[in-house]
């Protein structure tokens, strides 16, 4: 009887739901702290059009730490005898930071460029309809880097193929790049609602939601697309 007890610890409904916590909490601490010297210099930035440079300069160090967690969520175990949720992390920000930055750092720098016009677009003489292109080129942007992201954290492509792949999953898997979608809407809208902090407090449990959105780009990348 007791080598069953033995057998059965941490694989039980509430085991498995002890360990997701700890994960989600370990992970979202590694995340935070990684992250901690560009997140602390964005809440102190004012909020104003000329600070946009200095936002996407703070929030570098963001894509190398949602890698890594990314990484770290995906290997995750639901067993309590099997958590490892820091060396995961660490081993995915070792793996996947250099690769995630040169996807990161272009996507920053695009998107800046983006809300500077939209935020000086009297200025700049358009007609109205470019506002609106903008805005979409803009949420095709995230929408792209949450794919490139997933893909950088569990594959090891160069950036060139990582992008096309990105690009290429935006149209192929609709119900991924929805499920992203809606979780972008649902964090801009808590955001605003509630407080700005909130995207850094509930991190990992939005990438693991990301994660699940995106099972179908993970599926036809392992299936197609590697050895």
């Amino acid at each position: 009887m007791s080598t069953v007890r033995a057998d059965a610890f941490g694989t039980g409904p509430l085991s498995r739901a002890a360990a997701l916590i700890h994960t989600l909490v370990t992970v979202e601490t590694l995340l935070l702290l990684t992250a901690a010297p560009g997140l602390a210099g964005l809440f102190l930035l004012a909020p104003e059009p000329a600070n946009l440079p200095l936002a996407a300069l703070c929030l570098l160090p963001l894509g190398p730490s949602a890698t890594a967690a990314l990484y770290a969520l995906h290997h995750r175990s639901g067993d309590l005898t099997e958590l490892r949720p820091a060396r995961a992390f660490l081993r995915g920000w070792r793996l996947g930071a250099g690769p995630a930055l040169k996807l990161w750092a272009p996507l920053l720098a695009w998107l800046t460029v983006i809300a500077f016009t939209l935020t000086h677009f009297p200025a700049t003489g358009l007609p109205g309809w470019w506002a609106s292109l903008l805005a979409v080129t803009g949420v095709g942007g995230l929408l792209w880097g949450a794919h490139a992201l997933v893909l950088t954290a569990l594959f090891a492509f160069r950036a060139r193929d990582t992008a096309r792949l990105a690009a290429y999953f935006l149209a192929k898997q609709p119900r991924a790049t929805l499920g992203a979608l809606s979780l972008m809407i649902l964090t801009a809208a808590g955001t605003a609602l509630l407080t700005e902090a909130l995207p850094a407090l509930l991190s990992a449990p939005l990438l693991l939601s990301l994660l699940h959105a995106g099972r179908p780009v993970i599926e036809e990348t392992r299936e197609h697309f590697t050895a």
